[in-house]
């Protein structure tokens, strides 16, 4: 069974027409998909903006909102780019032969990972929730946007994710000694299940994806 892509699930809500018009005016109008502010100042996508909020409002998830529209709005101008790391790869992703730093401005993409092999929480007493994929969103300036969509469904209403941005960072560590992306969840190690931990652990993981994809 095909799995659904999160800006689909979102997308598909707008009428194609408006989606198609929306985007038409942003190349009409010159604007840089890659900057969120003059996107985001767009009267198209203020007007996305309206027709996707839920009708009781936003509240704290705001500013993840924005930022799903946005990644959402390069995704589908970049010609819906979607890419996979198999469970065969899962290992090279999170262990210690990752690829190297090098370029990755390869365009916008969503990368899909295995599901239910890696988890993830936004906040100390959240629940845990399996991370679905990532999208990336190479910049002019060289870093690299990673949002994260976790709880991804087709019976749901919604997801949670979760940006960072920034360069690649550099030699990170866990203050309890233990490799990137361990599991901390009761059972997660036996089960071979993996876990972010922090931002700079999704970062990272942005920037090991856009260049393993890149690779193969």
């Amino acid at each position: 069974m095909t799995r659904p892509i999160p800006f689909d699930l979102a997308l598909n809500a707008l009428d194609p027409a408006e989606l198609t018009a929306v985007l038409e005016a942003l190349q009409t109008d010159a604007i840089d998909l890659r900057d969120r502010d003059a996107v985001l100042l767009h009267r198209g996508a203020v007007s996305l903006l309206r027709d996707l909020r839920p009708d009781d409002g936003l509240g704290s998830a705001a500013d993840e909102f924005v930022a799903f529209l946005h990644h959402a709005l390069a995704w589908q101008a970049a010609g819906r780019v979607v890419g996979t790391v198999p469970p065969e790869t899962l290992g090279v992703l999170v262990g210690t032969g990752a690829p190297d730093d090098a370029c990755a401005d390869d365009g916008p993409r969503y990368i899909q990972l295995p599901m239910r092999r890696l988890w993830g929480r936004l906040a100390e007493g959240d629940a845990h929730e399996p991370l679905d994929g990532l999208h990336l969103l190479p910049l002019a300036d060289g870093t690299l946007r990673v949002l994260a969509c976790f709880g991804v469904h087709e019976q749901r209403a919604g997801l949670t994710v979760s940006e960072v941005v920034g360069p690649r960072p550099g030699a990170l560590a866990r203050p309890d000694g233990a490799p990137l992306f361990a599991p901390q969840m009761p059972g997660g190690a036996a089960a071979g299940l993996h876990e972010l931990i922090g931002a700079d652990e999704l970062l990272e993981l942005g920037w090991r994806a856009a260049l393993l994809i890149m690779e193969r």
